[in-house]
């Protein structure tokens, strides 16, 4: 053991020193002949190397010899792992451990090494063994950094992990829709009779960074307007308090008479200065301010244009949040109609306040517009599981087999020539293939006599005419006539052979029992081996036959009076189903195609409720009568409407 750990000690020494050399030198190869140079295994001697890049690293930093040495160290491990001759992680080791102990400032540019070598990182070589690290170090680096001074340096983070994982990165997602609750913004919440005075402030409070103290004189402050606007940012952290009535009611408050502070207060393009709009055009213009909570900063903050922004942005995305259909919220967390209508009067009362904001207003309020209704093709992906944007390759497998050459398939009839007269075809199904085989002349198979299935009138009809004669007793619901299987085939076979199927007549027929009752009687007059129904089946005209059973579309479609569903009956039931309009709907035989376009057209509950009964009125006619709505309210579970609707209506007629 003694020897082993000897051994491992002159070894990394030897590494160590030979990427020393290889730094000084600018060549690979001091590396790789150390390498070959050591005993042992692959495995033993990667270790080892892993160990000397790290020694190297430490003495740089050490020495404060700067990032350029660091890259050139970091970019030697890159390629000593290409080579097998360390492990795949060791780059991503370094770039951690340079991280944690240098400043910022030579972290932005070991950052910006980092940032070029992504074609590197995302290799099958690297990604798997790397990616955990890079996330751990950007995270690091955001947790060091301060967002309102270093914002383009967070921003860079934010990118490079955005161009590092594919969009359907897991730990990127927030699948399930939570908010950042400890984003909490503290300001002082002490009511002093609607004024706040330098004097009478609590001196337990202590300034934020930035904030003015005893310099500040006593302004008078509207203390209402100020609280009720922080208190804004607490709905903005986490919207899903909205949903709450009374919640609802202090949001919907303060956020009128916010915006009516900014409608009252405007801004001219005038009050910003020409070197500022200067570096708004050049770009230059990267400063993000953090805003403190100081009721004595209030008055310069409305008056600010990047401040009021912020806040009307602020709307618009709690808005959006509202309205849109998100996969983890639950029932509750819908809008009212009245709710709906005041995010919507709202909406476009921040879009105007934004145009009217300097400088470029219009255009930054366009800006926004797009901006937002791309999130919600981002919010419908998310609802739909964050599915792979990347096509799978067995589609492209698909294509490169439709670039080849397909070998022809013969055909039947060219087998049927190939196989001779004796030989067996097969059709691919071993049914198939014993039919087609029963017989090897097709065509003569077909016109034997014993394939003529088509029975004669006489023979079909011998049944339903003895059930016909009343002497015979038959009921009704026994009768074939009755039988919805036997009235097809009887009017194919009366297609096909009787003269009395086509006869022209302006009056359609009322139901094909009674036809088929009218055809037998005919039948049974021409058939002289039977004796015609007694006198009681008969009518004493023969033209009174037909009218018989052939009666006027108007009569026969006209229901009855007291089973038709009113109009007033019609609302009372759509006022009372609520939510329950849905599953009253499937069980009246509306498809899903029709409930939505419902929902589409009608965004009131009500609305869609009573336009589906009209709907299902339309659709049914003679058949939508009250009987028919009951049972179905009935087979819905909604037996207090029937109870409310339908019985108070009777008992009021009576």
């Amino acid at each position: 053991m003694a020897a082993s750990m000897f051994e491992f000690g002159l070894a990394r020494q030897k590494f160590t020193q030979g990427v020393k050399e290889s730094l000084k030198s600018g060549s690979f190869s001091t590396i790789e002949r150390c390498f070959g140079d050591v005993s042992g295994s692959d495995g033993e001697k990667k270790s080892t190397y892993d160990q000397a890049f790290r020694d190297v690293i430490r003495d740089l930093v050490l020495q404060e010899q700067g990032p350029n040495s660091y890259i050139q160290a970091v970019e030697l491990a890159i390629e000593a792992a290409h080579k097998g001759l360390c492990t795949a992680s060791t780059p991503f080791v370094l770039l951690t451990d340079i991280s944690e102990v240098v400043t910022l400032d030579v972290c932005d540019d070991i950052f910006k090494f980092v940032e070029s070598k992504v074609s590197t990182w995302t290799l099958p070589t690297f990604y798997n063994a790397g990616k955990n690290y890079l996330l751990r170090m950007c995270n690091d680096l955001l947790r060091r950094l301060s967002q309102p001074q270093r914002t383009v340096f967070c921003g860079r983070i934010q990118l490079f992990l955005a161009r590092l994982f594919p969009l359907n990165e897991k730990s990127g997602l927030n699948l399930m829709s939570q908010f950042n609750l400890e984003n909490i913004t503290v300001y002082n919440t002490k009511d002093v009779d609607g004024l706040l005075k330098h004097e009478e402030k609590d001196e337990s409070m202590e300034f934020e960074e930035g904030e003015m103290g005893d310099s500040m004189s006593g302004t008078p402050i509207d203390y209402n307007l100020y609280r009720k606007f922080w208190s804004l940012q607490d709905f903005f952290r986490y919207p899903v308090q909205c949903y709450n009535k009374e919640n609802w009611k202090k949001f919907s408050q303060n956020s009128d008479e916010v915006l009516n502070a900014f409608s009252s207060l405007k801004l001219d393009d005038v009050s910003a200065s020409k070197k500022k709009l200067e570096q708004i055009k050049k770009g230059e213009h990267t400063y993000f301010a953090k805003y403190l909570t100081s009721e004595k900063l209030f008055d310069l903050q409305l008056s600010d244009s990047n401040f009021r922004r912020y806040v009307l942005v602020q709307f618009l995305i709690l808005f959006q949040y509202l309205n849109a259909t998100v996969k983890f919220k639950n029932a509750l967390q819908v809008l009212t109609d009245e709710q709906a209508l005041w995010v919507k009067d709202t909406t476009e009362k921040v879009y105007q306040l934004m145009k009217e904001t300097p400088p470029h207003g219009t255009e930054f309020a366009k800006s926004i517009e797009h901006i937002l209704s791309r999130e919600e093709n981002w919010n419908s992906w998310k609802n739909d599981g964050c599915q792979e944007f990347i096509r799978e390759k067995q589609e492209e497998s698909q294509e490169t087999q439709q670039r080849k050459p397909r070998t022809r398939k013969r055909s039947i009839g060219e087998d049927m020539k190939a196989s001779g007269p004796n030989k067996k075809i097969d059709l691919g199904s071993p049914e198939l293939t014993r039919l087609w085989n029963i017989n090897p002349d097709n065509v003569a198979a077909c016109q034997d006599e014993k394939r003529q299935f088509l029975p004669s009138l006489e023979n079909f009809f011998e049944e339903a005419i003895e059930q016909a004669d009343p002497e015979a007793m038959i009921e009704d619901e026994y009768k074939l006539v009755n039988n919805s299987n036997y009235a097809w085939r009887a009017l194919r076979l009366m297609a096909r052979k009787s003269p009395h199927f086509f006869q022209p007549s302006n009056q359609p027929c009322k139901t094909i029992p009674l036809y088929l009752e009218n055809m037998i009687t005919k039948l049974a007059k021409e058939k002289p081996s039977q004796q015609a129904p007694t006198e009681e089946i008969k009518t004493q005209d023969e033209n009174a036959e037909t009218d018989e059973f052939l009666k006027n579309t108007e009569e026969s479609n006209t229901p009855d009076q007291s089973s038709i569903v009113t109009l007033d009956q019609l609302e009372a039931v759509a006022n009372k189903l609520g939510d329950n309009w849905k599953t009253l709907a499937t069980e009246l035989n509306l498809t899903n195609e029709e409930i939505t376009t419902l929902q589409t057209d009608h965004p009131e509950i009500k609305a869609q409720a009573k336009q589906m009964l009209i709907n299902w009125q339309t659709k049914e006619g003679s058949n939508a009568v009250k009987d028919v709505l009951v049972n179905a309210l009935q087979e819905s579970g909604l037996t207090d409407i029937v109870e409310s609707v339908f019985t108070e209506t009777e008992a009021e007629d009576t």
